[in-house]
């Protein structure tokens, strides 16, 4: 393990361009819950009828009620050594892009930037009649909130089941990833579209690639390092003992 991580920080020590895609793997060590199968009052609706447009449109409230009570659980808790890794990257390479596939804002809460959200972020809201996006990190946000420039209702500002992601924000991360010449995939199988093309578009762009997880991906036979383990550990290593 520890001749890999040599290796692959020998890589990004020669990388102009790098690029990093994060998924739920590196919160979970924060303590974020995956919220797939919670216990209580919410494991007895499915997705579809919190996380759509068509919910929120039939019964906002509700939908509130349920972003609120994420919210709570993650205002409990922050950024870990993982996430200040990549904020620490950041400063070493000459080009850097962290996409990340998480809401949760801790990136944005450990300083990291050049940040692609492509899921949004449970942290920001949107106003469904003028569009403004806001930053608002009251754990409780009531069941009807509203804009304070025009008024409207507001929603989160996350991508749901049914919506297509931000094309502006999407053609950056596949641009980010096909100009890399190393990109880390960490806490994440990436195999859901449209994250699963990004370590594809890297590869075939001819950059390294490794992956960071606790198990092995349909993606690992692929892959130039599978390094297996909490990202915790093994991010900070990258940057240790750079100079």
């Amino acid at each position: 393990m520890e001749e890999k991580i040599k290796a692959l920080r020998d890589a990004l020590k020669k990388a102009d361009q790098v690029a990093v895609l994060t998924g739920a793997g590196i919160s979970a060590e924060s303590g974020v819950p995956t919220f797939r199968g919670d216990e209580g009052i919410w494991k007895s609706y499915r997705a579809t009828d919190l996380a759509t447009p068509e919910a929120f449109a039939r019964d906002p409230e509700l939908v509130w009620r349920f972003y609120n009570w994420r919210r709570e659980l993650i205002s409990k808790v922050t950024y870990n050594l993982a996430h200040k890794a990549l904020v620490e990257l950041k400063g070493l390479v000459p080009g850097f892009t962290l996409i990340t596939q998480n809401v949760d804002g801790l990136h944005l809460l450990s300083g990291s930037q050049n940040l692609l959200e492509i899921h949004g972020n449970l942290w920001k809201v949107r106003c469904t009649k003028c569009q403004k996006i806001t930053l608002d990190r009251s754990p409780d946000l009531r069941t009807s909130p509203k804009c304070k420039f025009c008024g409207g209702l507001l929603r989160p500002h996350v991508v749901w089941f049914g919506e297509a992601l931000d094309p502006a924000i999407l053609n950056k991360s596949v641009d980010a990833s096909r100009t890399s010449q190393v990109m880390l995939v960490i806490g994440t199988s990436a195999v859901v579209q449209p994250a699963a093309s990004l370590a594809l578009e890297a590869k075939s762009g001819g950059a390294v690639v490794a992956e960071i997880n606790l198990e092995s991906t349909p993606h690992s036979h692929f892959m130039d390092f599978s390094l297996l383990g909490k990202a915790g550990e093994i991010v900070p290593k990258l940057v240790e003992a750079w100079g």
